[in-house]
């Protein structure tokens, strides 16, 4: 059982400023991924804090976003206090948002327990991460640890960073034992090649980096000072301010600019001596691409995917969705294999599944267009 003490000094701070480009032309600035619902009835974002609130009061979780998707976040989530959505003048990385998240924590409870989480994961083992997150909670409460969920990999996937574990973690004398397993953190690796990647998933040793970080408001702050002054600066001037937050949005309206872009990876845990790697024994996706969404739809005898009327002839692995709200026709398609095709109202995509990464660079083509920067 969780004791009210514990409750009211734990905090979820999720990020959700990403504009998702590699889902147009279903994802556009004002209305990104973690904005969009896909999969099930409910959005990324919504389901991100579906899942922490039988660890978190409501009140005690925080949104970072943008300027352009604040309106959207706060109609989406109309329970949420409206000074708990906070907004980056411009963005600058995940450090500049942990940093800002710890500040907002700091300012409701100084021996505050902080979680870190994407908005726009795929978990649908819920009680399983749970489990997990409340142990990491557990952890981070009793000492200096940074704590990062790791994933098991599944895969040599090397589009995502990887942790190298160490030895497995004693329960401290005195402390509960957790059904979760901690290791200690030895190194972190971001995107390693194919034949790296699959040396990793071999040994056993590895997990993946799943960017779900957590730790106190001390210890945070404590590593910021340490490895990052600017930032811990920046953090102590928006702590005085973050619970007045007209206030507050004025001063990150000016310092936010001047800030450097870094991740809180590169800038905190890679150089930090006192990380430790919670198991993720459950099962995740970041859902990076279109190509990743047929993992979670029923495919037909040839493997294709689709949302909506699809009919075909030797069409074989391909992913066919359909956004349109207005009139919604067939598709009908011949021959095509291995691609992604999404229709919305305005737009139109066709592209191969090992190409689904470039599809940000198409957006950015279409943001220099005049013609069809509407589309972005």
């Amino acid at each position: 059982m969780k004791t009210s003490t514990e409750l009211r000094d734990r905090f979820v701070v999720i990020l959700a400023g990403g504009r998702g480009e590699r889902f147009w032309p279903l994802s556009r600035e004002r209305m990104p991924k973690q904005l969009l619902t896909l999969l099930g009835k409910r959005s990324f974002l919504q389901q991100a804090v579906d899942r922490v609130l039988p660890l978190v009061p409501l009140k005690n979780i925080f949104i970072i976003t943008n300027a352009a998707q604040a309106a959207a976040v706060r109609r989406q989530l109309p329970k949420l206090p409206a000074g708990n959505v906070v907004a980056e003048p411009v963005g600058r990385d995940t450090c500049a948002a942990v940093t800002l998240g710890a500040a907002l924590v700091g300012a409701r409870s100084a021996t505050g327990v902080m979680a870190v989480l994407p908005a726009d994961h795929v978990i649908p083992e819920e009680k399983k991460f749970q489990q997990v997150l409340s142990d990491a909670f557990h952890v981070a409460a009793q000492g200096q640890a940074i704590v990062t969920i790791g994933i098991q990999p599944t895969e040599p996937a090397t589009g995502y960073g990887y942790i190298r574990m160490g030895a497995e973690l004693p329960t401290p004398p005195g402390a509960r034992k957790t059904k979760t397993t901690f290791f200690k953190a030895e190194r972190f690796v971001e995107k390693p090649d194919y034949a790296t990647a699959l040396d990793y998933v071999n040994s056993g040793g590895y997990r993946w980096n799943a960017g779900m970080f957590v730790w106190s408001f001390i210890t945070v702050t404590n590593g910021l000072e340490q490895h990052q002054p600017e930032m811990f600066a920046a953090c102590q001037r928006w702590f005085k301010v973050a619970a007045q937050p007209a206030r507050l949005a004025k001063v990150l309206a000016k310092e936010y600019p001047a800030l450097k872009k870094v991740s809180i990876d590169y800038a905190l845990l890679e150089k930090a001596r006192n990380v430790v790697v919670a198991d993720g024994a459950f099962d995740w996706d970041d859902l990076g691409a279109w190509s990743a969404l047929a993992r979670h739809l029923k495919a037909d005898a040839e493997g294709n995917c689709a949302v909506g009327d699809f009919i075909h002839v030797d069409a074989a692995r391909n992913l066919i969705y359909d956004a349109r709200t207005k009139q919604r026709t067939p598709i009908a398609v011949v021959g095509l294999s291995d691609s992604i095709l999404v229709q919305t109202d305005d737009a139109v995509l066709l592209a191969h599944k090992s190409q689904a990464q470039k599809i940000k660079e198409l957006v950015k083509k279409l943001a220099a267009d005049p013609r069809l920067k509407k589309l972005v």
